[in-house]
C-alpha cells in the first residue's frame, strides 16, 4: 500500500497500522487495537524507518524539507504546581518550538514546565526515546494539540519506537483520551 497522496509518496511500504501491531510498542499496539474514533483505525498508517534518523532533523535532512509542514514531535513536559509534578503531552508542528514558558504553563496552570527528563518520559509511556507518540498515552495525561496539527490532512508522528512511523489524520489526533487542541501552541520562526 502506498502513503495517503502527496509528500508521503516516498512511503511506498504503507501498511494499516491495526496489521502490524506487533511492530509497535504495547502501548501503541493497545490504542491501535482498541481504536473506536470517528476516524477509521485503518486510516492510521505505520512505515518502516531507519532508527538512525528517528530526530526530526535527520528524517528531514534524509526525506526532505517539505515534511516539516506534515509531521509532528510529540513532547513529553513535566508541570509543577504546589510541590505536585504532572506529566503532559503537547503535539506541534515539526517546524515550531513548544512554548513551553508561555502557553503550555498558563493552559495547565503550573508555576514551571520543563522537558520532561528521558528517563522519565520513556518509563512513564513505555514507549523509546525520539518515538514517543501521542497514540498510546496514559489517559489521564492532558495532551494539548497544535490546532495546525489538528488541521493536516494527514501528520507524520512517531511510532512508540525509533524504528517506524504513524501517518495518520490531523483530526485522529483531537479524538484521543484527554486531547485539548490550542491556539499557540508551537511558536513559529
Amino acid at each position: 500500500m502506498r502513503a495517503p497522496l502527496g509528500i508521503f509518496d516516498r512511503f511506498d511500504h504503507a501498511v494499516p497500522a491495526p496489521a502490524c501491531l506487533g511492530r509497535l510498542t504495547p502501548p501503541v499496539a493497545e490504542a491501535i487495537g482498541g481504536w473506536s474514533g470517528d476516524v477509521p483505525a485503518d486510516r492510521i498508517l505505520y512505515v518502516d524507518t531507519d532508527p538512525a534518523i528517528a530526530d526530526t532533523a535527520a528524517f528531514v535532512a534524509h526525506y526532505g524539507q517539505e515534511l516539516l509542514g506534515r509531521s509532528a514531535n510529540c513532547v513529553v513536559v513535566a508541570a509543577k504546581r504546589g510541590g505536585e509534578t504532572t506529566l503532559a503531552a503537547c503535539l506541534v508542528p515539526s517546524y515550531g518550538r513548544l512554548d513551553v514558558n508561555g502557553a503550555v504553563r498558563r493552559h495547565l496552570g503550573a508555576r514551571k514546565v520543563s522537558f520532561a527528563p528521558m528517563e522519565k518520559a520513556v518509563e512513564a509511556t513505555g514507549m523509546e526515546y525520539g518515538g514517543i507518540t501521542p497514540v498510546g498515552l496514559p489517559a489521564a495525561w492532558p495532551l494539548l494539540v497544535d490546532a495546525a496539527v489538528a488541521e493536516m490532512p494527514y501528520v507524520l508522528v512517531g511510532s512508540g519506537r525509533r524504528r517506524g512511523k504513524l501517518i495518520m489524520p490531523g483530526a485522529a489526533f483531537t479524538q484521543l483520551p484527554s486531547a485539548e487542541v490550542l491556539e499557540g501552541l508551537a511558536l513559529t520562526p
